[in-house]
């Protein structure tokens, strides 16, 4: 399966826009910190939670900002280093939205980078821990939301949704 995945990448690489089986591979735009369009289609970086575009954290200084603003331009900026964008659709969720394990040209791990570098979280519900030593690593750097506090994007959204947080 990785040979065929290697395969329908490395081709998808070298068109400017390509849906092969369960593959997507284009020039990603940011939605937000979490989420990129490719060609028209939403999809969802698997294993991770991003803050919400509306979302406020706190710096080291105790000063609030647009944490999941800034996650979201940090994530273009990744992006536009080395594009297209290539993700393995793994699923679909409730909105429609492909959820997928996404790599930059360079076989990057989108993912693993916003974690690492304290854009979002693991999800570990999601991921089965597969960030969690990226987390760790950002958490002891105090990179990006780890800087200050911060409350969970899973929490944030359901208490704006008045529901019971799902993380």
């Amino acid at each position: 399966m990785l040979s065929r995945f290697a395969a329908v990448l490395a081709f998808c690489v070298l068109s400017t826009h390509c849906f092969a089986d369960d593959v997507i591979t284009g020039r990603a735009s940011v939605v937000d910190g979490d989420t990129i369009d490719i060609g028209g289609e939403r999809i969802r970086l698997n294993g991770i939670d991003a803050p919400e575009a509306a979302q406020r954290c706190t710096d080291k200084a105790g000063r609030e900002y647009r944490c999941g603003k800034v996650a979201a331009f940090a994530l273009d900026e990744y992006l536009s280093k080395s594009r297209p964008t290539s993700c393995a659709v793994v699923d679909h969720d409730r909105y429609g939205r492909a959820v997928a394990d996404c790599v930059r040209a360079d076989g990057s791990s989108v993912a693993s980078w916003l974690v690492r570098s304290g854009h979002a979280l693991d999800w570990q519900r999601y991921s089965g821990g597969r960030y969690a030593a990226d987390e760790e690593k950002a958490r002891v750097g105090h990179a990006g939301i780890w800087q200050g506090d911060f409350q969970q994007p899973c929490e944030y959204r359901a208490l704006k949704s008045n529901r019971a947080p799902s993380c």
